[in-house]
């Protein structure tokens, strides 16, 4: 633990001297007083997500490995908990696993606030901000005007993300909407041109542009209305990706839009062909394929410019617009997903996407000691671990339903709450039931289960459960499934308690990882 002791200590001191910044000077506090304070504003902060120190943050922007790190960039208000004066927060990585905060990077001047965006390496300086050998970055954006309109501005940096320069010439597209953001920019290198996919939210659609200079831009073709169109579409992203068990790519189209259980904010996909100008589906449906099945992922976008042999990396924000401004964290609110590889399979006639988290969440963020059960038939009150107090935790299961009608796992529990991950056999639906999971009344859309339609495979079930003090993340079937929610434990963790109900089911293996 000793890492995680460091990395605690370094978001404890920024915090605790921002917090009393200009107060009155007091006694010292005792190491106890000390530690019952801590405990108090940090109860629910993961371990091994990504938080801000303080403060609010949604959608991640401007994601991008440049000379050996990852920035992350995203939607920032250092004014307070809620929703306002939007910005780009800033925090970089060697691992995506491990965070560095840095200042704030591009600020609201005036009445112009900094909306989501991408950044790109600008490696042969097409765009002429470059002033060293080695490239630049270049940050492509929405400037917000309340009331009025939004249209796509460039900034750049020239040593490495920490300061900016916002173009003189901005904005580089505007099309007189008062609603037009999110530009997604990437390089295509078949044209040697860079492409940019930006919402049009209110119609539900989507536009394709193109550039030699980053400055410059051509409007080449459109796409929408389909799938979900209960929502707004934003903050979409357009990206190829590899077929696992084929030599082939396909193009994924990813929109951030409304939610499969009504109204709520949540993410869809296409699946398709990408010539450079357009974007051509496989079909045109209106039954949209969802990326995450919980309520708490959205506005997810990919990094640009990755080592060659890695995956798409994607992250997200978690948390939904519907609760968001009301979720009981103080001194911060918001965090983002574990990055998650991306890949497609093919499975009954159609591409699904695969999530799993990145290979260095495994690699760094677990010890080699785990608890091992096999072929263990679960009983009435099974409870396991008893003694396991921990709140930040890796849980790698595999179930074999005998003749259960439900079977599953509870974290996060005590006497009174739990959460519970669980199969349902007359539906085919794996759920994670939040209902009873603590901090439930702060508001009334809140308390509720999340399903997502799968099949066992040979009476199987494998899942990975990433558990992080206020937040979980259920793999499922090798990352076929996902499902995503908040929850906030009354309590510390009270063992793993196993059930099954109508039959007999069986855990074949189980492993609980503690972190580092």
């Amino acid at each position: 633990m000793k890492q995680f002791s460091k990395l605690f200590f370094l978001l404890y001191v920024p915090l605790w001297l921002s917090c009393n910044a200009g107060k009155d000077k007091k006694e010292p506090e005792t190491e106890d007083q000390t530690a019952v304070r801590l405990t108090t504003l940090e109860k629910y902060r993961p371990v091994y997500h990504f938080t801000p120190q303080e403060n609010w943050i949604n959608d991640p922007n401007g994601l991008v490995q440049f000379k050996g790190k990852y920035h992350l960039f995203y939607q920032y208000n250092p004014f307070g908990i809620q929703w306002g004066h939007m910005r780009w927060g800033h925090a970089t990585s060697e691992d995506l696993i491990h965070w560095e905060h840095h200042p704030v990077a591009l600020f609201e001047e005036q009445t112009e606030m900094i909306f989501s965006g991408s950044a790109v390496a600008d490696l042969e300086n097409t765009s002429g901000f470059c002033t060293g050998n080695e490239g630049c970055l270049v940050a492509i954006y929405t400037s917000h005007f309340p009331d009025e309109v939004q249209y796509q501005s460039l900034a750049f940096s020239n040593d490495e993300g920490i300061t900016w320069t916002k173009f003189e010439g901005n904005p580089v597209l505007d099309i007189g909407m008062k609603d037009f953001r999110d530009p997604k920019v990437f390089w295509y290198d078949p044209g040697k041109k860079w492409v940019m996919v930006v919402s049009v939210p209110l119609e539900f659609k989507v536009q394709f542009y193109e550039s030699a200079n980053l400055k410059d831009w051509e409007l080449t073709g459109e796409f929408g209305n389909q799938g979900n169109v209960s929502k707004i579409w934003e903050c979409p992203d357009l990206i190829r990706l590899p077929v696992e068990n084929a030599v082939e790519e396909k193009w994924v189209l990813i929109i951030s839009s409304g939610s499969r259980y009504g109204d709520y904010t949540g993410m869809q996909y296409f699946t398709g062909n990408f010539d450079g100008e357009k974007f051509i589906p496989d079909e045109r449906s209106d039954e949209p394929e969802w990326l995450d099945y919980g309520k708490d992922f959205y506005a997810a976008v990919t990094y640009n410019n990755l080592p060659d042999g890695i995956n798409p990396v994607l992250v997200g924000w978690i948390n939904n617009w519907r609760y968001a401004n009301s979720i009981p964290t103080d001194p911060w609110r918001g965090m983002m997903s574990i990055p998650r590889e991306l890949s497609l399979k093919r499975q009954g006639g159609k591409y699904r996407l695969i999530q799993k988290p990145v290979v260095s969440f495994y690699e760094y963020m677990v010890t080699k000691e785990k608890f091992e059960f096999s072929d263990h038939v679960i009983k009435e009150n099974d409870l396991l671990l008893k003694d396991l107090s921990a709140g930040s935790f890796l849980l790698r299961v595999e179930f074999e339903n005998r003749d259960a009608d439900e079977f599953g796992i509870d974290v996060l529990k005590d006497e009174n709450y739990k959460t519970r991950i669980g199969f349902r056999v007359s539906d085919h639906s794996l759920f994670v039931d939040r209902e009873k999971s603590g901090a439930v009344d702060f508001h009334a859309a809140f308390a509720s289960i999340e399903t997502a339609p799968l099949s066992l495979q040979d009476q199987r079930l494998k899942l990975d459960i990433l558990v992080d003090q206020s937040v979980v993340e259920v793999f499922a079937s090798d990352g076929l499934r996902v499902i995503t929610d908040q929850v906030f434990p009354i309590s510390f963790q009270e063992g793993l308690q196993l059930y099954a109900i109508g039959g007999s089911a069986a855990v074949v293996s189980l492993e609980m990882y503690k972190l580092r």
